[in-house]
């Protein structure tokens, strides 16, 4: 590649103080949820695991929300 050219490449914006004081830090992935899920390990039947990944994705989510009914009603 040559060399810099002002000439050139003029279209991208002086980086002096007022610049860089306007940046900010990106965040990356997704946004912090307010009541975040707990990562644990459970040992399940295999036929129970089959069962429940064959509903496709989102069985995770699923069981969650089956859960968290089953504790709302007081069944578990």
């Amino acid at each position: 590649m040559a060399n810099f050219d002002p000439e050139i490449h003029d279209d991208n914006p002086p980086m002096d103080a007022a610049f860089m004081a306007g940046m900010k830090p990106s965040r990356r992935g997704r946004p912090k949820l307010d009541v975040p899920k707990v990562e644990v390990k459970i040992r399940l039947d295999a036929k129970t695991v089959e069962h429940l990944r064959s509903s496709g994705p989102g069985w995770q989510t699923r069981v969650n929300a089956l859960l968290g009914n089953l504790v709302a009603t007081g069944q578990i």
